[in-house]
């Protein structure tokens, strides 16, 4: 499912225009990327969690060349697949 067709899906079921629902989807998205932006951490029961990880400097390779390179640390974004969400799809 993409962003549009949540969209659709909720407008569908709440009874609300497509504006309406893209404007809820959209505030939600924003509440989430500024939480994780600020160092915060998400949590859905029943979906998952989200936070941001620390990865520090490291050597790599430039896979072209092959020579070493040293990375930058950065943040990234992380998923944890909740437990209820990992059975429903093991099964």
């Amino acid at each position: 499912m993409n962003k549009s067709e949540l969209i659709e899906q909720l407008a569908i079921s709440k009874n609300i225009s497509n504006k309406r629902a893209e404007e809820i989807v959209n505030l939600v998205f924003s509440s989430m990327t500024e939480a994780l932006t600020e160092g915060g951490r998400i949590e859905i029961r029943g979906l998952g969690s989200f936070v941001v990880k620390d990865y520090g400097t490291y050597t790599g390779r430039n896979p072209k060349t092959g020579q070493p390179i040293t990375v930058s640390p950065k943040k990234l974004p992380f998923f944890k697949v909740g437990k209820e969400l990992k059975e429903r799809i093991l099964g």
